[in-house]
């Protein structure tokens, strides 16, 4: 049996350096059994785990990587890896890993000093970071600022809840977004995405905006913070609330949605998972009026709402076919799941309201969009600090794989 060494090499990046390095070590037949490298502002951090096959000369290749090392400027660290070490390293491969991602306008040393504290209390190893979004320039005020890292963790947490609320505690103090879930064969194969339409899609409750224009706006406007709050049933609440705006003429439903305004980034969301293949879905408490125009506008694959009872051009207060409240939405999002022939864990959940958590909670990812205080609570991944654009960071892409011609 050879020897296994750890080469860490550090210093400023240029070309063909890990060419260079690799070259020496083929010279003496080794075998390569790890190698990882980071790039920060020109400057890299290299590591390699070789098994040095027995009868080639260790001091002859520390010697030829110090010399290649002097040649290039760069720092070498050579270390020996004793087998009981190497064999711990390799028994550790299959420990259960996890996905951290934070989210917000700025990230800051205290976020992640904070956030990595809580790893540690937890036992878990921080295994890599990766910065999702591009390079930021100092120079000129950012039209949109956009900052995430994500960070890749292995080890079973001592107390996922005390986790999760700790987490929670980070986000409400420092303003910013943090999720975690399971690395697995799931979250790198999402196939399709829902949202709800009221509140995150758009930026307004379609329901309310109608009764303004029916004069009865603060009455329906409590019933609906009473429902989004979980305080009363939906479809209760949405039986009322659709009463009172027996008049309307269909007329002023038309004009409506041409004044609706999106949600921040839906444009870039729903366009980047198109061009990536995905399927895409509203199932919303709302109405199929307001889906039907943003299918259209936004390439949406479904749309189920509540639709408005209209004769003679008139709203009559009443609804037709079965009420979407948010059990639907959860047996809806299982039947496209069957439909498009996927696993529930292919899927992802975005909502705001008590109505959302169901298909929230059996959603692959479920994520709470400017939600209220019990959907936050309750969902384990939420965006609030920025737009709906947040939920492609959550899945993992880097920003130019959205912001640079990938649709």
């Amino acid at each position: 049996m050879g020897k296994t060494v750890l080469i860490n090499i550090s210093g400023r990046d240029r070309k063909g350096l890990v060419s260079k390095f690799t070259a020496i070590l083929a010279e003496y037949n080794t075998n390569v059994l790890d190698i990882g490298q980071a790039v920060i502002h020109e400057h890299i951090s290299l590591g390699i785990l070789v098994e040095i096959p027995k009868g080639e000369d260790f001091s002859a290749i520390f010697k030829d990587i110090l010399f290649e090392g002097h040649q290039l400027e760069v720092a070498i660290d050579v270390k020996p890896v004793d087998l009981a070490s190497y064999e711990h390293w390799v028994k550790a491969q299959g420990r259960e890993r996890r996905i951290i991602t934070l989210l917000g306008k700025k990230i800051t040393a205290r976020q992640i000093s904070s956030v990595a504290a809580v790893l540690a209390e937890n036992d878990l190893n921080i295994d890599c970071i990766t910065r999702l979004t591009g390079r930021i320039s100092l120079e000129r005020e950012p039209v949109n600022p956009r900052a995430c890292i994500q960070i890749s963790v292995s080890g079973k947490p001592l107390d996922i809840r005390a986790m999760r609320g700790s987490f929670m505690e980070i986000t409400s103090r420092m303003g910013i977004d943090i999720s975690f879930h399971v690395d697995n064969i799931y979250s790198r194969n999402r196939k399709l995405v829902v949202f709800d339409m009221d509140s995150t899609l758009i930026q307004a409750e379609v329901i309310d905006e109608l009764a303004k224009i029916a004069g009865v706006g603060d009455e329906v406007a409590k019933i609906t913070r009473s429902a989004m709050a979980g305080e009363i049933d939906f479809k209760e609440s949405f039986r009322k609330r659709v009463a009172l705006l027996k008049g309307l003429k269909q007329s002023e439903l038309e004009n409506i949605t041409r004044t609706l305004p999106l949600s921040e980034g839906v444009g870039l969301v729903t366009s980047t998972l198109k061009g990536l293949g995905y399927k895409l879905g509203i199932l919303s408490g709302g109405f199929t009026f307001v889906g039907d125009y943003l299918k259209d506008l936004l390439g949406f694959d479904y749309v189920y709402a509540n639709e408005l009872v209209i004769r003679d051009g008139v709203v009559t207060g009443e609804v037709t076919g079965e009420i979407i409240d948010g059990e639907k939405k959860a047996l809806l999002l299982k039947e496209l799941a069957r439909k498009e022939q996927i696993s529930i864990e292919q899927t992802i959940a975005v909502g705001d309201g008590a109505n959302d958590l169901p298909m929230i909670s059996i959603a692959g990812l479920g994520v709470a969009f400017h939600a209220k205080p019990i959907v936050r609570e309750r969902a384990n991944i939420a965006i609030s600090s920025v737009g709906l654009d947040g939920l492609l960071y959550l899945m993992g892409m880097h920003e130019r794989e959205f912001y640079n011609g990938l649709v």
